[in-house]
């Protein structure tokens, strides 16, 4: 029997009376450490308001894709009622505003039409438009994406970043980590001691040493790679193994935007 756990959390609520709703009991990258402010300015702090009162938590990572567009997983999306989300873009502690922040609702959601819940078939992408554009402060970027089937060779170093658990206890960060992460080729991760037939194509595995991976609330997050001269977000985080999320043969997989960039663009056009 496989099993599986989306690298997702709803992890703690955003006091509603807060001047910005911003203080946050959060759940971050396994084997990471903090990032340095003001980068990785394309990552997303999507946040849930699940009474609709007002009370968001952080739930999953995303990625600035457009002025209007945050890319995120569809397994973050718990409710098709967009009003029930914002994103902040420009973050770097959660518990704390940092003035740099942008706090702004979404306005539609579109979710891959192959998704159908099933983390083993991939598809797992979604976009969100925004109610409003996010605007350039010096905090934020529109990420830069990989080349249409573009695909990394194993053992490149990329990063991964979020606000997600730090370890199996569940220990909590509230600044973005980040922690370098190596890409493991689809040959390798669809071996049966790794994850088999579920590997597609269409994802990009990394990690796997037991030392980094992904965790519960970096679920939508971007996997960071530095190729032809830029900064490309070449996954968004889909799934790791249940249990311990840094177990070794079993690493972090992630959506591969590569496979998805005409989908991405349409729905960028079309809206």
């Amino acid at each position: 029997m496989i099993w599986l756990v989306a690298v997702l959390s709803c992890i703690g609520l955003i006091c509603a009376e807060a001047p910005f709703n911003h203080n946050v009991h959060n759940q971050r990258v396994i084997g990471g450490h903090d990032a340095k402010p003001n980068t990785w300015k394309w990552q997303v702090s999507l946040q849930f308001d699940s009474y609709n009162d007002g009370s968001y938590y952080h739930m999953c990572g995303g990625t600035i894709v457009d002025s209007f567009f945050v890319m995120t997983a569809a397994h973050c999306i718990l409710s098709m009622d967009a009003s029930l989300y914002r994103v902040v873009v420009g973050d770097y502690n959660l518990y704390e505003y940092d003035g740099s922040e942008q706090f702004i609702h979404v306005e539609r959601i579109t979710v891959h039409p192959k998704w159908n819940g099933d983390l083993a078939k991939g598809n797992d992408i979604a976009l969100l438009r925004l109610a409003n554009p996010v605007y350039d402060n010096g905090y934020v970027a529109i990420a830069e994406l990989p080349h249409p089937g573009q695909i990394l060779p194993n053992g490149f170093t990329c990063y991964i970043t979020g606000w997600g658990l730090m370890d199996y206890v569940g220990s909590i960060p509230a600044i973005l980590q980040v922690a370098p992460i190596n890409v493991v080729s689809h040959s390798v991760c669809s071996q049966p001691n790794w994850w088999g037939s579920i590997a597609l194509k269409t994802m990009v595995c990394a990690g796997g040493d037991g030392i980094v991976s992904g965790c519960q609330g970096d679920s939508g997050g971007p996997l960071n790679c530095f190729t032809d001269g830029a900064w490309r977000v070449f996954g968004v985080v889909s799934y790791g193994p249940s249990g311990f999320c840094n177990q070794v043969t079993k690493p972090t997989v992630f959506t591969g935007v590569s496979s998805f960039q005409d989908w991405i663009f349409s729905v960028i056009q079309s809206l």
